[in-house]
């Protein structure tokens, strides 16, 4: 018996244990996974079940779908902006409360968890609207990197970085932990990762500044913690991907990305992971980027939606084109897209709701998942489900 399966059978059955004691071996049964059979060996037969089977059976079964020693389901992670919870006194705005808030939607309960509360030290202050700005979003960047959550980069009301370490969330621990701290903390950069190796590049600090705009670092969460440090690595030619928010998306092994969103004129670029160099963007690439764009977990699949024709397409890399998965009129104003477990979802409706693409069916299905009542959606990763403790 392997050691996470100790560990299951373990947590199982001191639960029984505990049962017995207050309600004598009629509850021991009851808490059995499946009667007859130990509860280590009926765990490894019940890991082969759908999650929704295993759920909607009976509450051992469904604590079982939890415990953090059973393979985990994904599950919809999302960063909210609270519109009931004041972001600043009346008085003076600069006396800050941070509405941004993180949850999880839980795909076989069809319901929204809270994460826990973020480490507040130091206090945790991101900026996404500020009244003198009323039409204008303030960027919260963040990734799914080897199932983690992570922060990299936002803005305080004073507008200066938000963040001067990462600061990541693990689901199955039910933890957040902070990464290695940048030597200069920026806002409106470009990152993105592969293979679990996070790149940040260009950006702006507390000024502008011509080196830190070209600027190109990573930090590899694959090494040993105490390794953890950002390398620099080959810079950018100019600081034309400073000018706003920008996502490097990890594909083939190699960063994509495009300085500016939309349908407007825009520079892209590629950078070579195992050559640290950067070379221009395929000419095909660069026509059909009109949008926001995500790669799948395996980083040989990448996607794109045109936010003005409301178009999903998915790239061919040997034509140098896009083929198009669906289009959607909903999908028009999309701001974010994730990829992932064959699922493309999307940010849209101005936050409201999320569009949720099975790019796997034959042809594409779509439906809509809204947000907890109040919030609105800032950004989207898919991650393992939260651990439940017992």
């Amino acid at each position: 018996m392997d050691q996470s399966t100790s560990n299951r059978s373990k947590i199982i059955n001191d639960n029984n244990n505990n049962s017995t004691s207050d309600h004598g071996t009629q509850n021991e049964t009851i808490l059995l996974l499946l009667p007859g059979l130990p509860n280590h060996l009926a765990d490894r037969c019940l890991s082969s079940l759908p999650p929704a089977l295993l759920f909607s059976v009976c509450h051992s079964w469904r604590r079982l779908l939890y415990s953090p020693y059973f393979p985990p389901f994904f599950s919809l992670y999302a960063l909210l902006f609270n519109n009931n919870k004041p972001s600043h006194n009346n008085n003076n705005y600069y006396s800050f409360n941070s509405s941004m808030e993180f949850f999880c939607f839980d795909p076989i309960s069809s319901t929204w968890n809270p994460l826990p509360a973020p480490p507040q030290n130091p206090p945790l202050r991101l900026l996404y609207r500020h009244p003198s700005f009323l039409s204008r979003k303030l960027p919260v960047q963040s990734l799914g990197v080897r199932n983690n959550l992570v922060l990299i980069a936002a803005t305080t009301p004073h507008f200066l970085p938000a963040l001067a370490s990462p600061l990541a969330f693990n689901p199955q621990s039910n933890t957040w932990f902070f990464g290695p701290q940048l030597s200069i903390p920026r806002r409106w950069c470009a990152m993105g990762s592969v293979g679990g190796v996070v790149y940040v590049a260009s950006g702006v600090g507390a000024h502008y500044r011509g080196d830190v705009a070209r600027s190109m670092k990573k930090w590899d969460l694959k090494s040993d913690r105490e390794d953890w440090k950002w390398e620099k690595k080959a810079q950018l030619k100019d600081g034309r991907f400073s000018r706003e928010a920008v996502e490097a998306v990890g594909f083939k092994g190699n960063l994509c990305m495009v300085n500016l969103k939309g349908n407007g004129a825009k520079d892209g670029a590629i950078y070579n992971v195992e050559l640290d160099k950067w070379k221009e963007m395929p000419e095909g690439m660069h026509a059909g980027w009109n949008g926001p764009a995500a790669s799948t977990m395996n980083e040989e699949e990448l996607y794109v939606v045109n936010e003005g024709k409301g178009r999903l397409s998915k790239y061919d890399a040997d034509h140098d084109w896009w083929d198009e998965v669906i289009e959607l009129a909903e999908l028009k104003g999309a701001e974010k897209i994730t990829a992932a477990r064959g699922r493309v979802c999307a940010v849209c409706e101005n936050g409201e709701r999320i569009m949720v693409v099975d790019v796997l069916a034959s042809p594409a299905r779509a439906w809509l998942v809204d947000p907890p009542r109040g919030f609105q959606v800032v950004a989207v990763h898919v991650l393992p489900r939260m651990c439940k403790q017992d």
